[in-house]
């Protein structure tokens, strides 16, 4: 059974930084390409970075790089996503997944996903 469980969400003032955690379950963590996408009120899915098990591309939304950055550690089936320099338009529950294109070309499709985490940003 595919488990993908997302931690490490709170609150944070504007500038702060946080770091999130998702550890995966039930499948061979190696084979998959992985990421992160974020989901806010009144706004659509939006992919925020992925990681290709394929050719190890990284890629980042415009909104988050510079800012973001995605690691994985195998050895601990967990992928991370260091979040500084955090604005309240950041404030999202954020879901890791397996993205759509294991190229990790684009952010716009996930095949699956597992319980998110909040981040709440305030001014």
């Amino acid at each position: 059974d595919v488990q993908l469980q997302a931690s490490g969400g709170g609150l944070v003032q504007a500038g702060g930084s946080l770091r999130l955690s998702c550890v995966a379950s039930g499948f061979t963590f190696d084979d998959y390409s992985i990421g992160w996408f974020r989901l806010a009120p009144g706004k659509g899915r939006e992919g925020i970075s992925c990681i290709s098990s394929i050719n190890g591309s990284i890629t980042y939304a415009d909104s988050v790089k510079g800012r973001f950055t995605i690691s994985r550690d195998t050895a601990k089936n967990t992928v991370y996503l260091q979040m500084n320099s955090l604005k309240p338009e950041d404030t999202a529950v954020y879901y890791c997944g397996e993205p759509g294109n294991a190229f990790c070309n684009h952010l716009r499709l996930w095949a699956r996903w597992g319980q998110g985490t909040q981040v709440t940003v305030s001014s």
